[in-house]
């Protein structure tokens, strides 16, 4: 599962506030206003892509996935190739669904697909998961959440109103199939990642708390996201 969490910003940016040698800024000033953020229909457009559009435009989504990745841009080609790998083998899997945010250009990616009982199970994903798992995936109700790309500000503002494109991005994977349950496997050193997903509305499965595990000697964390 990837979830691109740039470095957090610091104080200042999240403030919005000039730190310099003038400080003549009033406490009024420096106050905390009310909340902001795009409106549930004022955000970027989500909308799904067919596999052929996701093929004409695989060099804006590895584009995406170098920009938001951290790091510098000397990691970004060998980043953008491993991406673009990792989604040309996806894209084949039955159900599989990409979905992408759009203003004047591209902001956002998020993509999985359904976890079949009848079927295999999605690689790496054997032994992880709890019995209390097993039977939504029987019934073709379990969708993976492999991929989730957002901006910086995603993490930052509005993570627990609907319109958070992560949100939105989520919840459109989750109603086009139908699927009760979203799930994601998370390494139990990314505490980044995992805190990302838990103000987006995702949390451990019951009993794999960060104190307990359900797996103990188990490196990875299952999440899961109700629909």
């Amino acid at each position: 599962m990837t979830v691109n969490v740039p470095v957090p910003p610091t104080t200042t940016e999240l403030l919005g506030e000039h730190v310099g040698p003038d400080r003549r800024a009033t406490r009024n000033q420096r106050r905390p206003g009310p909340e902001r953020g795009s409106s549930p229909t004022a955000g970027e457009r989500v909308r799904e892509l067919t596999r052929g559009q996701i093929e004409d435009r695989m060099g804006e989504l590895g584009d995406l996935y170098a920009q938001t990745s951290g790091g510098g841009p000397w990691a970004w080609n060998q980043a953008r190739s491993a991406f673009l790998r990792r989604l040309a083998a996806d894209v084949r899997r039955p159900g599989f669904e990409l979905v992408i945010a759009e203003s004047t250009e591209l902001t956002g990616c998020a993509y999985g697909f359904p976890v079949r009982g009848d079927g295999p199970w999605w690689e790496g994903f054997d032994g992880h998961l709890p019995e209390s798992l097993l039977r939504p995936a029987a019934c073709g109700r379990l969708f993976v959440i492999s991929v989730i790309l957002v901006p910086p500000r995603v993490r930052r503002e509005n993570q627990g109103r609907p319109w958070n494109l992560a949100r939105r991005m989520q919840k459109r994977l989750l109603t086009d199939h139908g699927a009760a349950l979203g799930v994601m496997l998370v390494s139990r050193s990314d505490s980044r990642t995992a805190e990302a997903l838990r103000s987006w509305g995702w949390r451990h499965v019951e009993g794999d708390s960060p104190r307990t595990s359900l797996f103990p000697h188990d490196p990875l964390r299952v999440l899961i996201l109700g629909a």
